[in-house]
């Protein structure tokens, strides 16, 4: 290493809590596991990456190979992934002047590329909703408070949210919930219901403000049915906002075209979240994507990546690799 330069090649490992349905040869084994979302895909490309510098040892530099876990968050009541591991001092010892990240994406073709220069995938957030009653017969609604109609409502009323409260000419915002938790049994009106979900902006006053409706819209909305609520969103956001530095982004596109050519497209905006944001904050960073879907398959109608159906075609992790070095070395020889 004589030139001093210090770059990060991260890629994320996770399972999703959910049953496969491919019926690949490969397929999970563990009932209710799924490599969903492509993490393990992730994981091989890097390996590969990594192997080939090792024997190679044709670049002037250090490389900082980051294998991070729980990219889709940790499970409840523990903690992980990429603040955990920078604030436990991942950058410490070696911190990197650029860091790259790639992620396999249903919404485009085995053989594409995907980028985008500036702000690229969104802030998520997650919120709960603990909306309380009071429980009583289900042949006698009266003689309680019925939390689940409460709810329903909430739920319903919540979509105004986005789509009459928001300029959505200024950024796209999404509002989802994920999960309705509660009730005992078909004749008893329970005590509460549990409402979980997420919300994805781009603008910090635009993420504010839907936090103060949805806190506002769940009071009243509860108290028009005679329950009350209680209402948690984190005071800091879930993920930030991944932003790809545009001069970084600038410089290693040659490097995306050298491996894909004319399959290299520029994206839109991507609602979906990714805690690489949190190293692209410490410095410049470039994100990518890497196509997943056949060639000759409509990605637009291919199970998404959060899929019990989701299918990585396999001539994406050669295109990942080839890319995630291309870049690398590129980058470290200071040539586009």
């Amino acid at each position: 290493d004589t030139s001093g330069k210090v770059i990060g090649m991260r890629a994320d490992m996770d399972a999703l809590p959910m049953p496969e349905e491919t019926g690949l040869p490969y397929a999970s084994k563990t009932p209710g596991a799924m490599h969903a979302c492509g993490h393990d895909g992730h994981t091989a490309m890097l390996l590969g990456a990594a192997k080939y510098l090792s024997e190679t040892r044709n670049f002037d530099g250090t490389v900082v190979v980051i294998f991070q876990p729980a990219e889709e968050g940790p499970p409840d009541g523990e903690t992980g992934g990429a603040d955990q591991m920078l604030a436990e001092g991942i950058f410490k010892s070696f911190k990197p002047e650029a860091v790259f990240g790639l992620h396999v994406f249903s919404t485009l073709n085995a053989g594409q590329l995907g980028y985008r220069s500036g702000p690229l995938m969104a802030a998520s957030d997650r919120f709960n909703i603990v909306v309380k009653g009071r429980q009583t017969h289900g042949s006698r609604p009266w003689g309680g408070v019925d939390p689940i109609v409460a709810a329903a409502e909430i739920v319903s009323s919540a979509q105004s949210i986005v789509s009459r409260r928001q300029n959505l000419t200024k950024q796209p915002v999404v509002l989802s919930f994920g999960a309705i938790k509660g009730g005992i049994r078909y004749n008893i009106i329970p005590d509460s219901v549990e409402l979980i979900g997420t919300i994805r902006t781009f603008d910090d006053e635009m993420r504010a403000q839907v936090f103060k409706d949805l806190a506002n819209v769940a009071e009243h909305v509860a108290a028009a049915h005679g329950a009350t609520v209680v209402t948690k969103i984190p005071d800091t956001v879930g993920n930030p906002v991944t932003v790809n530095d545009p001069a970084l982004t600038a410089k290693v596109l040659p490097s995306l075209q050298k491996v894909a050519g004319k399959d290299v497209v520029e994206m839109t905006l991507t609602t979906g979240a990714e805690d690489f944001a949190y190293y692209a904050k410490e410095v410049p960073g470039f994100f990518f994507f890497v196509g997943a879907t056949p060639k000759g398959q409509d990605p637009n109608t291919a199970p998404s990546n959060h899929s019990p159906q989701f299918f990585l075609d396999e001539s994406a992790l050669s295109l990942g690799t080839r890319a995630m070095l291309q870049i690398s070395l590129d980058y470290l020889a200071g040539t586009p």
